[in-house]
């Protein structure tokens, strides 16, 4: 089969092509605006990418057209079609399908699929739960999305019955507006933690735990729902209903919970110690991953034990607080973090393991929630433990000068990363931590900032 992927550079339509590479199907795709690192992942594994979404591409006739969420019926200003390719398709009456659509009529159907769910620490959970099954003996196929240090690649089929896949709640397609996790049908679901977000497609968090519902909706009664009892929101989640067994983690009385610091600590099983976690990953949130994919490897026959023992050996995801080099005695991370939340989180990960070192906290609102500004006033708060903190206002509609002003001095905005850069440069200096935060490419700020900061 031949399948042309629209929009295959995101994370997760990336992650589908590779499945389907490996499955043995003939992959073609196109995006625009690509960056790594799942551009040279596909190109490695011999896919042909095409920039932007001309409607030439027809001649290519795939056998479906596989169709990402970023491809919508948009015009540009001068009323042209933005996608022009997808209005095509439609004038055709050619056969197109969604990433989540194609991938549990493809991949899914028959496996044990464990869905990792929630605001934060998807990706990193995935990854942690792919590994412990992988360590296992079990030979699971997963779809992450970002590339896990362990594997190298954020997808494979695998040879197990197992598969473990990022269940994102965003949209499917533009044809189809349910959350893409409708679609996995999981034995084992984990519900990490749910708070407001996506503010482009969700009235309000009311909405959000909807789908969440949706979700739990569609575990079997012989599966498991594996949730944080932390939250609030989960918890009115299942008072809506759920169908099956659930074990809780986080919460003081929970079925898995911690005893010790982020980076070593006790597993506890209904309050007896059965495993210990000692690694390089920091953050009390990690701490809560680890025990939500040990929870869920539980229940495919995985010990607590030896999956804390796995845990152990777990490298982390690139792009998660990933130390990108150092310069001069500064060192520069990169880090996917974007939500308020999850800002706060990950400098307060990188806080314990500095101590008093300074912060440098580089960042760009760039999901299509912080771009609306809906959650601009929580920006001082997630940034609170930051020493500085500099944010690239480019193409926002609201002002950032105002929304970075409580942090006084501490703040710096600038309207393009070449005055991010100039602003970071000047201020760095030897044995500073410079944190650099964003859910796209960030200009490559990164590597610029390296070279930069040469003596």
């Amino acid at each position: 089969m031949h399948i042309h992927i629209l929009g295959i550079c995101g994370t997760f339509m990336g992650g589908v092509a590779a499945l389907a590479r490996e499955a043995g199907h003939k992959v073609t795709g196109c995006d625009a605006g690509v960056y790594p690192p799942m551009s040279d992942q596909l190109r490695a594994l011999g896919i042909d990418l095409i920039e932007g979404f001309g409607a030439d591409q027809m001649a290519l006739k795939p056998d479906v057209w596989v169709v990402g969420n970023v491809v919508s019926r948009a015009h540009l200003p001068d009323g042209t079609p933005k996608f022009p390719l997808m209005e095509a398709i439609l004038d055709a009456g050619a056969p197109y399908t969604s990433g989540p659509q194609w991938l549990a009529e493809n991949v899914l159907q028959g496996r044990h699929v464990l869905a990792v769910a929630g605001t934060h620490g998807k990706t990193t959970t995935t990854s942690m739960l792919a590994w412990v099954l992988d360590q296992a003996g079990l030979k699971p196929g997963f779809l992450v999305g970002g590339v896990p240090m362990n594997f190298g690649v954020s997808a494979r089929l695998g040879e197990g019955r197992t598969f473990v896949i990022e269940a994102d709640e965003y949209d499917t397609a533009f044809f189809d507006k349910r959350s893409k996790f409708v679609h996995y049908r999981p034995r084992t679901a984990v519900l990490n933690n749910l708070e407001f977000d996506h503010a482009d497609i969700f009235d309000d968090l009311a909405a959000i735990e909807r789908q969440f519902h949706h979700l739990v909706r569609t575990v079997p009664p012989s599966g498991r729902v594996v949730v944080n009892g932390l939250e609030e929101s989960l918890d009115r989640v299942l008072h809506a209903g759920c169908w099956s067994e659930v074990r809780s983690f986080g919460a003081a009385v929970s079925d898995f919970c911690a005893s010790g610091e982020p980076d070593a600590f006790d597993v506890l099983q209904r309050g007896t110690a059965v495993g210990r976690v000692q690694w390089d990953l920091g953050g009390v949130h990690n701490q809560l991953n680890a025990l939500a994919a040990i929870a869920a490897a539980d229940h495919v026959g995985v010990a607590p034990g030896a999956a804390a023992a796995a845990l152990g050996q777990f490298r982390n995801v690139r792009r998660r607080m990933e130390v990108r080099g150092t310069v001069n005695g500064i060192t520069v991370y990169d880090d996917f973090a974007h939500h308020p939340t999850a800002i706060r989180t990950t400098v307060d990960g990188l806080r314990r393991k500095v101590g008093p070192s300074r912060i440098l906290a580089v960042f760009e609102p760039r999901s299509n929630t912080m771009k609306l500004g809906t959650m601009k006033a929580q920006l001082p708060w997630s940034l609170e433990q930051a020493d500085l903190a500099f944010c690239h206002s480019g193409g926002l509609g609201w002002d950032a000068v105002e929304a970075m002003a409580p942090m006084g001095e501490r703040a710096r905005v600038a309207g393009t990363i070449d005055e991010v850069l100039a602003q970071v440069v000047a201020a760095a200096r030897p044995s500073d931590h410079v944190l650099c935060m964003s859910n796209g490419g960030f200009g490559g700020i990164h590597a610029r900032l390296l070279k930069a900061l040469e003596p």
